[in-house]
């Protein structure tokens, strides 16, 4: 059997489906979250509910109001069940019953990451509830929110989406429990499951159960993941639930393995069916001979939940095959077994055209959040109010982030027309408009139209980055789309300044000098958020991040037309500890940098092991996904322990004297007692200060270093000079607050490793 040339997949127009018979009830001003409401409106019913954990905010950075929008503009009636009281079932039949489905959704962020930091340690405050107040969502709230909705009206279908219910779409390491969870299609009791952005795979349902299919039926949807009590005939099995196979076996292409050269680029298309790779095993189902092997009826079978429940090796395994079987193009069907029941995850769903994306955005949203919040503030909405999202997706394939899995890796851009209606919009219709476009970005900021050169190369791609080790030579990285409509953007009437807030990806901005003069020139207000994440190409290869000679590369072009703009202005660098594969000397060999480059980070990040990210695999098996796996495969140290996490966090604020002895400490333990003084050399003294004393402002530290001699005089300079501190309003991750299902108690969380003191609700452990 040879692998045949994969095509690119058509879909059919997202707009082009019959209208619903309810279009004639027009264009709510507001989607209903109330019966009064719906009363107002003339209907008796609604066809679709959503619940959903955020506020309902009428804005197209809010995944309810999309979806919200869309189904309405496909003719259904819509109504909104916005953080409902999940203590019963009551606040559930608020809207009545729904006639074709609940829509179930834990909001914008993952609810566990929402309520819990890094450290597992409870956040004060929600950015998607009126006045930030905590405590208007449970913990696992798609799973809470879906046992409810059963208990309101059993016989309604459940579909589950958003990030939450994504990004748990097959079995996963759960941080907060730590342990491996079973798929929450199965744990929330739904009925159907779609990842990702689901406007395509939603509109299917709907239209389907409109017409009288039963959910049961709908097993084959692109974007969706059902459940199967067997696997249908006439499917061929890719058996990938081992990875040290005992003997030889069929050669045949793996489809685990990177498509590309050492050089980072993709293949030559009349090279793709020449690719030596290793074999994996072909089980017929039903045996049939020397069939003809049907790439679209065939599907890999992953191992079962209960063996990657006990297996961290295999559940890394699982991973890499789920993230290699992303390409909407070329990816297989994949099959978990949960018990006696088979988990069917289909082929993510075929990205948006332009034209498309242009009518997602040009839907009827009022921009505002609902009137029922009266003067009540939302912060998530407050920070996006002015802000224009020109695209989906993302390439980068940081191991640490959980974008690619759930938006995927195709860039799927707006047309220039589209954003700049919707920046006239902002100045005509947002209160207290300023005349600052807050930001024109996305996932990154600089990926609008940067697409692969060939169509039949892409589709044949299985690539997990465009840009890592380098960027491969078939992406088109002309940012001149961009630049023009940041031009354009500029010139709108009522616009004073258009800013860009969200990540630069500098590795591609870098290729295009005129880009990054306009950039600089224009939408850059003193400082430039940029994340090299580290500096050492270990914990950098890991990440799948570029080196540190690309950072170089950009800010010599960032200070040369600062400078020519005459303008002062800094680059804000982000970045993260114990990182998998990060080591201690590591993050000293990072502060070293910060300190020689004169960077005072204010605010950093501690890596949080989201649900199905590569790193999150490294995690929790101790070994790299990133290559072929085996039980022999080489350990990489992971920073587990509260401790060791604290003190590599300490590393990247060495200036802050909280951080001085976890660093006098640490230095010590790896033999760096150089480090240790008062000159300029040195990273932390070997004295604390103390506020308020005149003087000799220091308090002794023998007791912790033994007779390890004194400080040097105080005459002598205490610190490297001149560097500034750089603080940014961005933390990197909105906070809330949640409860559990069925218990709907706390959760109780495990304790990290390491950990004493307080835990989650303050009470001692």
């Amino acid at each position: 059997m040879s692998r045949p040339l994969a095509k690119p997949i058509e879909a059919s127009p997202l707009f082009g489906y019959p209208k619903y018979w309810a279009e004639c009830y027009g264009t709510a001003p507001y989607l209903p979250m109330s019966r009064q409401e719906m009363d107002d409106l003339g209907w008796d019913s609604c066809d679709i509910i959503i619940v959903c954990g955020d506020a309902y905010v009428d804005h197209p950075s809010f995944g309810m109001a999309v979806m919200g929008r869309f189904l309405e503009a496909q003719g259904f009636r819509v109504g909104i069940i916005a953080q409902p009281d999940w203590r019963s079932a009551e606040a559930f039949k608020a809207l009545g019953k729904p006639n074709l489905f609940f829509g179930v959704s834990a909001g914008n962020m993952d609810s566990m990451i929402n309520r819990y930091t890094a450290d597992l340690k409870v956040r004060n405050d929600d950015a998607y509830t009126p006045d930030g107040a905590p405590g208007k969502r449970p913990d696992r709230a798609v799973t809470v929110y879906s046992q409810r909705c059963k208990e309101a009206y059993k016989d309604v279908p459940i579909v589950l989406g958003g990030i939450e219910a994504s990004l748990r779409r097959i079995a996963q390491y759960d941080y907060w429990s730590d342990e491996v969870r079973r798929s929450v299609l199965i744990d929330a009791t739904g009925d159907i499951l779609l990842y990702g952005n689901a406007e395509r795979a939603i509109a299917e349902v709907a239209h389907e159960l409109a017409l009288g299919k039963s959910i049961n039926d709908l097993k084959d949807i692109r974007g969706t993941a059902v459940m199967r009590s067997t696997v249908p005939s006439g499917w061929t099995e890719i058996d990938s639930t081992r990875i040290d196979w005992p003997q030889h076996v069929d050669e045949i292409s793996n489809p685990y393995e990177f498509d590309s050269k050492e050089d980072g680029s993709c293949a030559k298309k009349d090279e793709l069916d020449e690719a030596e790779e290793q074999p994996v095993r072909i089980i017929p189902m039903p045996l049939q001979g020397k069939s003809v092997w049907d790439m679209e009826n065939t599907y890999i079978r992953l191992p079962s939940f209960e063996k990657v429940s006990k297996d961290a090796i295999l559940y890394s395994h699982a991973s890499r095959v789920l993230h290699q079987e992303s390409n909407p193009h070329n990816a297989r069907v994949l099959v978990q077994k949960h018990g006696n029941r088979e988990l069917w995850v289909n082929p993510p769903p075929i990205p948006l055209e332009t034209e498309e994306m242009d009518g997602v955005f040009a839907l009827p949203y009022q921009r505002r959040p609902h009137p029922s919040y009266g003067e009540a503030k939302i912060p998530a909405y407050d920070m996006i109010k002015t802000s224009v999202n020109i695209m989906r997706g993302c390439f980068g394939g940081c191991t640490f982030c959980s974008i690619t899995e759930h938006e995927g890796r195709v860039i799927q851009s707006r047309s220039q027309e589209s954003v700049l209606k919707e920046i006239e919009a902002i100045t005509e219709t947002v209160p207290g408009f300023t005349g600052t476009i807050s930001d024109l970005g996305g996932p990154t900021a600089n990926m609008y139209h940067l697409n692969c050169k060939d169509p039949v190369i892409h589709a044949n791609c299985r690539r997990l980055s465009c840009v890592f080790p380098t960027i491969c030579k078939n992406l088109v990285t002309d940012h001149s789309q961009t630049t023009q409509l940041y031009r354009k953007a500029r010139q709108i009437k009522g616009v004073k300044r258009v800013a860009i807030a969200s990540g630069l990806r500098y590795d591609l901005a870098v290729r295009d000098p005129e880009y990054v003069k306009e950039l600089v020139t224009h939408h850059v207000g003193g400082y430039l958020k940029i994340a090299p994440e580290h500096s050492e190409m270990g914990t950098l290869n890991k990440m799948m991040k570029p080196g540190m000679d690309t950072y170089y590369d950009f800010k010599r072009m960032f200070d040369k037309y600062s400078k020519e703009a005459g303008k002062e202005q800094y680059l804000i660098p982000y970045f993260i500890a114990a990182h998998p594969g990060c080591e201690d000397e590591d993050m000293l060999n990072l502060s070293l940098w910060l300190k020689k480059n004169k960077f005072r980070v204010d605010q950093v990040q501690t890596f949080y092991p989201s649900p199905m990210s590569l790193a999150t695999a490294m995690y929790h098996s101790e070994r790299d996904p990133l290559h072929k796996l085996s039980y022999k495969s080489k350990k990489i140290y992971i920073p587990r322990k509260l401790e060791q996490r604290r003190t590599q966090k300490a590393f990247l604020r060495y200036h802050d004297p909280k951080n001085w002895a976890f660093l006098r400490k640490a230095l010590l333990d790896m033999n760096r007692k150089d480090l240790i003084g008062d000159g300029a050399n040195h990273l932390v003294p070997w004295e604390d200060r103390v506020p308020g004393r005149k003087g000799n402002n220091y308090k002794g530290y023998n007791k912790a270093i033994g007779s390890q001699g004194r400080s040097a005089s105080d005459g002598q300079e205490r610190q490297a000079g001149g560097g500034k501190t750089l603080r940014s309003t961005d933390s990197r991750r909105p906070k809330t607050d949640g409860v559990s299902a069925k218990t709907h108690q706390t959760t109780t969380l495990r304790k990290p490793k390491g950990q004493g003191g307080r835990g989650a609700k303050g009470r001692r452990r």
